[in-house]
């Protein structure tokens, strides 16, 4: 077996063209796979430096490797079963910016500079007032980069042609904004002056992005016999599902100078990503949210098993199909399309998705993820929708703690103040104090929920159902 590196396998050299904050499973499954497509199906022809965001990270692994890896595609692709390896050949190098500081600002004076990159997880956009100008480097991301955009424009004396684009993957909605928001807080604190500014303004583009891919990372169940197969000694082999999707709220310029779609990717230039966001909240997280306390309660582990099952499938499918979707305002057969593919992820033969591991904090993900779909959907239709009703019970019950029909042990897990209302309620056995009590809690809900129309009687008889009959008769009483 191979050590894998530039003397053993081939790489390309290429323009560095892109600047990517970031060394983790997700980029290197997503981004650096979407720019290996476009530099082998377009005339992109770019490489990209990986910098470290943070002290304690992988570029010496990446860099022992010269940059090379693999990304390990599995799952269903319209019904057939995918397991792919590619090796990634993109990043030129990856630097450390806490040992290689001038390494690192000598990046803004490379003049064919033209994207940055980033995903420094959700904590990673935020100011912080401590930095300094003079930081070598500067501890937050956001100050980082305003460092190396200020550095550049001096280089270049506020050439407005030496802007940089820049794409946030953070799973932040309206990412862009917040990161460019950040980026004027320094300008501020460190009296960068108006010239900067404007020069920052009009030449560099900060985009909101919204990205979907589900990357479980290093394969560690499989690494032998991926290596075997490959026959190259990889440590930095990366999983991930088929669907990828990132959607980019930018001007079709800038998708010009981008062309991730002329590569036949799923990479969309849009005027909003907000309908986006909704759709993967709605059809995505929505069902995933209700499908797992009903499953769980059913006595069904996995989600793929959930999907497969001849009453839950069908329960999981009246949610995506017959409500949820009508509550979304895109196309029809977009809609369609996606919830078909959510479909195809959710059934993945290589994913174990634990729906246990989806139970957590499951009263705020319900609030943001189905709470708004069954208020549309009344206001919409004049009545309840009973599946996510139904959802909202199978939580309720869930919650009550104890074991299942099968002896296995239902342990939820919640913040505190959640877990101790549920114990209290479930102390009184009776279903109308539960009811009523989980409904109008306001600190969960923002809101008393006993006041939609209806959702009171229809929560308590689903409740009572369940307690009398058991889940799976309650599902099969609302086919």
């Amino acid at each position: 077996m191979k050590v894998l590196n530039k003397e053993t396998a081939p790489k390309a050299q290429r323009p560095e063209r892109i600047i990517q904050f970031g060394e983790g499973n997700f980029l290197r499954a997503f981004v650096d796979w979407i720019i290996y497509n476009m530099n082998q199906k377009t005339d992109f022809n770019s490489s990209v430096v990986v910098v470290q965001p943070i002290d304690k990270g992988m570029v010496d692994m990446l860099n022992t490797q010269d940059d090379l890896y693999h990304v390990n595609l599995q799952g269903l692709d319209k019904g057939e079963v995918v397991n792919s390896l590619t090796m990634i050949d993109v990043i030129s190098r990856a630097l450390n910016p806490y040992t290689q500081n001038d390494e690192f600002m000598k990046l803004a004076e490379q003049p064919e500079m033209r994207f940055v990159i980033s995903n420094t997880t959700e904590a990673g956009i935020a100011f912080d007032p401590t930095c300094k100008l003079e930081d070598a480097p500067a501890s937050s991301y956001p100050g980082k980069l305003t460092q190396l955009l200020y550095h550049r424009f001096k280089t270049f004396n506020g050439d407005k042609t030496k802007g940089l684009i820049i794409f946030p993957c953070e799973l932040i909605f309206l990412n862009g904004h917040k990161l460019k928001e950040t980026i004027y807080q320094y300008i501020e604190l460190w009296n960068l002056g108006e010239e900067f500014k404007t020069w920052f303004e009009e030449a560099c583009g900060v985009y909101a992005t919204l990205v979907d891919r589900i990357v479980p990372g290093f394969p560690r169940k499989d690494i032998a016999a991926i290596k075997e197969k490959l026959q190259y000694d990889d440590n930095l082999v990366v999983q991930a599902e088929i669907f990828h999707l990132w959607v980019i709220e930018a001007p079709q310029e800038i998708a010009k100078e981008f062309p991730a779609d002329k590569a036949g990717l799923n990479v969309l230039f849009v005027p909003s990503e907000a309908p986006y966001h909704e759709r993967k909240v709605t059809l995505l997280n929505g069902p995933h949210t209700v499908l797992s306390p009903v499953a769980y309660l059913s006595g069904v582990n996995i989600v793929r098993d959930a999907c497969q099952h001849e009453v839950i499938g069908k329960y999981i499918h009246k949610v995506m199909f017959d409500e949820l979707m009508e509550t979304l305002n895109l196309p029809k057969d977009e809609l369609e399309k996606f919830a078909n593919d959510v479909l195809e992820r959710f059934n993945n033969p290589f994913v174990d998705h634990a729906v246990t591991s989806i139970m957590l904090n499951s009263f705020p993900k319900y609030e943001t993820r189905d709470l708004p779909g069954l208020k549309t959907y009344l206001e919409r239709k004049g009545e309840l929708p009973k599946g996510l009703v139904l959802g909202l019970a199978a939580i309720i019950t869930y919650y009550k703690g104890g074991v299942r029909a099968d002896g296995a042990e239902i342990v939820p897990n919640d913040a505190p103040e959640i877990m101790n209302l549920l114990k209290e309620l479930w102390a009184t056995s009776c279903t109308k104090k539960v009811t009523e009590g989980v409904l109008g809690a306001e600190f969960i809900w923002g809101e008393d929920l006993n006041k939609i129309p209806g959702l009171t009687e229809a929560v308590k008889a689903d409740l009572d159902s369940i307690q009398e009959k058991g889940m799976l008769e309650t599902v099969k009483g609302i086919l």
